[in-house]
C-alpha cells in the first residue's frame, strides 16, 4: 500500500464548515421506485405494498433490486387507490408527502417512504472490486462508495481520484485528492447517482517497482546460473 488518506492531517482537529447531506435530485421518467405505506390499517397496507412491487419484468434493473414502480414516459406513476400520479419533477420528500396527503382517504395516518431503485453509481479502476453500484439515496459519500468497492488497490493514485458527472448537456470531470481533508468540506466529498468514480494507479510508482521486481528476478537468475556452473566445475 503507497498511499495514505488524508495524508495532512497531522494532529487532532476540528474541521469546519463540513458539507451535509442536503442535495435533493427531482424524479425523472423511467427512475424505478420503492413505495412503501405504513398506516393503521395493516391489512390495506399489504395490499397496497404488494401491488407496489409491481414491474415492467423487462427491466433488469428492477429484478436486480427487488421491483418497484417505474415512472413512466410521461412523468407519472401508478399508485394502488390513487391511479396515476405525476411524480417526475418532485423530490422524494415531496412525492412522500403528496402521497400522505392523498392516502388520508383511503388509510389512516399513512406514513410513505419513497426510495430510487434504479440510482447507481459505476467505479472503476485501481480498486480491489470495481463494479456498478446501486444507492437508494440521491447521494453517497465518496469513501462509503470506495469502501463498498474493496477500498483503493495497492499503488492507488488516491490525491488524483476522478469523478464523471453529467449535467444537462455537459460532462463534468472533477480531479479529487484524498491526502487532503479539505475534501469534507467540499460538495465534490458525495457521489450522486449515475455518477462514474475513476481511481488512477500511480505509474511512477508501478514502473519504480516492477524495475525493483525485474532485477530482482535478474539477480536470483544470475545466482542461480553461477550455482549451476559451479556445481558442473
Amino acid at each position: 500500500r503507497t498511499f495514505s488518506y488524508f495524508r495532512d492531517l497531522q494532529k487532532d482537529t476540528v474541521i469546519q464548515r463540513y458539507v451535509t447531506p442536503s442535495f435533493e435530485s427531482k424524479i425523472q421518467s423511467n427512475d424505478i421506485l420503492g413505495i412503501s405505506v405504513s398506516s393503521l390499517n395493516a391489512e390495506l397496507d399489504l395490499q397496497f405494498n404488494g401491488v407496489s412491487k409491481i414491474v415492467d419484468e423487462s427491466s433488469k434493473t428492477a429484478i436486480a433490486t427487488g421491483g418497484g414502480i417505474r415512472v413512466d414516459e410521461s412523468g407519472f406513476v401508478d399508485v394502488h387507490f390513487l391511479g396515476k400520479i405525476k411524480a417526475a419533477g418532485l423530490t422524494r420528500a415531496e412525492l412522500k408527502k403528496k402521497l400522505e396527503k392523498d392516502l388520508t382517504a383511503y388509510l389512516k395516518e399513512p406514513i410513505v417512504t419513497v426510495q430510487f431503485l434504479s440510482n447507481k453509481v459505476t467505479v472503476m479502476g485501481n480498486v480491489k472490486s470495481p463494479g456498478v453500484q446501486m444507492i437508494s439515496e440521491e447521494q453517497v459519500p465518496l469513501l462509503q462508495v470506495l469502501v463498498n468497492s474493496g477500498d483503493l488497490a495497492d499503488m492507488s493514485l488516491a490525491k488524483d481520484i476522478l469523478l464523471f458527472r453529467d449535467s444537462a448537456d455537459q460532462k463534468i470531470v472533477k480531479h479529487i485528492n484524498l491526502e487532503d481533508h479539505s475534501i469534507f468540506n467540499s460538495p465534490w466529498y458525495y457521489a450522486r447517482a449515475n455518477d462514474i468514480v475513476y481511481v488512477k494507479k500511480d505509474i511512477t510508482k508501478y514502473d519504480k517497482e516492477q524495475r525493483r521486481k525485474d532485477l530482482q528476478m535478474t539477480v536470483s537468475l544470475t545466482v542461480s546460473l553461477i550455482s549451476v556452473v559451479l556445481v558442473v566445475i
